[in-house]
């Protein structure tokens, strides 16, 4: 019987299956950021073909498919999430968005407010009150509760996050308020804080309880359009989705639970960096036996942890675009970073590479699909570092006659040649990623010298050794299947 791991980013989709004899497959294919189970059952098909049967086959023969997922990630940075409404204790519907009093540039006082994801005259009171001892001051008034429900029902909200006051404490009137949405707001998601954090801090629960009505119904579509793809293949295994902190949950819970997938797509290559942690031997004068920075470089960003002793460092709350998710979760530093990164001059002439991504569609220019803007991938076919007629196994033949259009335009911009401008975006992104090492090492007291850098990601392998060199980490460990790690 096989075991499958898949792991969908924003360029590729990442599948490795293992066998009980520990024989690994591997695959990989091109994602489609419309519907990520397209390039998920085509990547399926690709194993299978690698397996030597074919999809139907494979899935009757696989008891376990364990899948890192960025639906929730996307919609929450792209702000393409659920219509939410918000049902908090009357006097208290602002909370979410007087943030913490703090903005994230506090010196700039031209810097707009983030705008919060649901807007007030959908944030709505409702007249009750526990007391912090879980006491029923004020009960929950039906009148009050049916008008909030009649607005949300008149607005057609897709979602609802209920947050009332200590509900973590006595979650009563959350029940209540649930009972009253399935009856009158039939088939919309229901987000309840006593369920999604009960715990003290209203702030960090509110945004919480919302971020999860957010992601929920996207996800949710997701992974049931995905239970029928696979089911109709013939599929009757489990199948587990990549939690932020690590684990693994059903689909069921994952749907239910929607904000604890926030970063579920990294956390395998977490997961996958502890493995090799009890792997790999320690050499006299090299740090601690498990001291471990992982580097995972996709196409679309790059995703930086620190292990110490071989575990992770975890985290009680993590701030994923303007939004504080407070569930546990490894503690991830990402940049917008990864080989399709976008190289602009701006109107100072200087160089940036992302954090714009050509993503999968139209990709990097030389993918030949329309994309005409420089990349990284681009910046290292023209280098001569990347092989155009052996990329992705030979299935994608790169086009390096319109890689020297896209950083022609680059150098002109920078009144340079192009290999100069190559040799830029190269540079630039470079120090970008030996930043971020610095950002989960050194502001932490640690010396990155000391560690071993495991690198993986499908573009990792072209950058790790300049970064290390940034860095003078003397250890660089990329695995065999580093392309497809986090799967």
């Amino acid at each position: 019987m096989w075991r499958i791991g898949i792991d969908v980013g924003g360029t590729f989709t990442d599948l490795a299956a293992v066998d009980e004899t520990g024989r690994v497959v591997i695959a990989k294919c091109a994602s489609t950021p419309r519907d990520q189970s397209e390039g998920l059952m085509e990547g399926l098909g690709l194993l299978a073909v690698e397996c030597g049967t074919d999809l139907v086959g494979l899935l009757k023969s696989t008891e376990r498919i364990v899948h890192g997922t960025t639906v929730a990630t996307n919609a929450l940075l792209e702000r393409k999430g659920a219509k939410v409404g918000l049902l908090t204790t009357e006097g208290h519907r602002d909370v979410i968005e007087m943030r913490e009093g703090l903005k994230d540039d506090r010196y700039n006082v031209r810097m707009p407010p983030p705008v919060p994801l649901v807007p007030r005259a959908r944030r709505l009171g409702v007249r009750e009150r526990v007391a912090a001892d879980g006491r029923v001051t004020v009960p929950l008034a039906p009148q009050s509760l049916a008008a909030a429900l009649s607005t949300l029902a008149r607005v057609k909200v897709d979602a609802v996050a209920v947050c009332y006051l200590h509900a973590y404490r006595n979650p009563r009137h959350e029940r209540l308020t649930a009972q009253a949405l399935a009856r009158r707001l039939r088939g919309v998601y229901v987000s309840l804080s006593s369920l999604v954090l009960p715990q003290i801090k209203e702030y960090e629960r509110v945004w919480t309880t919302v971020v999860n009505a957010y992601v929920g119904p996207a996800l949710a579509r997701y992974l049931n359009a995905l239970r029928t793809r696979l089911a109709a293949r013939g599929y009757r295994g489990d199948v587990l989705i990549m939690q932020s902190h690590g684990g693994v949950a059903p689909i069921r819970e994952s749907a239910r639970l929607a904000a604890g997938a926030v970063l579920s797509g990294p956390a395998g290559g977490i997961a996958a960096g502890r493995y090799a942690a009890r792997l790999l031997e320690t050499p006299p004068g090299a740090g601690q036996a498990g001291d471990l920075i992982t580097f995972d470089m996709g196409g679309t960003s790059t995703d930086i942890a620190l292990l110490q002793r071989g575990e992770p460092a975890l985290t009680g709350e993590k701030t994923v675009g303007i939004a504080k998710v407070a569930l546990p979760s490894l503690d991830i530093h990402t940049l917008g970073a990864g080989g399709g990164s976008i190289a602009r001059v701006d109107a100072g002439g200087i160089l940036h590479v992302g954090p714009e991504s050509a993503g999968a569609d139209p990709g990097p220019a030389c993918y030949g699909k329309g994309g005409d803007r420089a990349t990284v991938t681009d910046a290292n076919v023209v280098l001569g570092f990347l092989d155009p007629g052996n990329f992705l196994g030979g299935r994608i033949a790169l086009d390096r006659r319109a890689a020297e259009v896209a950083v022609d335009r680059v150098a002109r911009a920078l009144g340079t040649e192009r290999l100069a401008a190559a040799e830029g975006i190269a540079k630039v992104v470079d120090t970008n990623m030996a930043e971020g090492i610095k950002i989960v090492s050194v502001r932490r007291g640690v010396d990155p010298r000391k560690f071993t850098l495991v690198a993986f990601g499908g573009a990792a392998g072209l950058q790790v050794t300049e970064v290390a060199r940034l860095l003078e980490i003397r250890r660089v460990v990329i695995p065999n299947v580093a392309a497809v790690l986090s799967a």
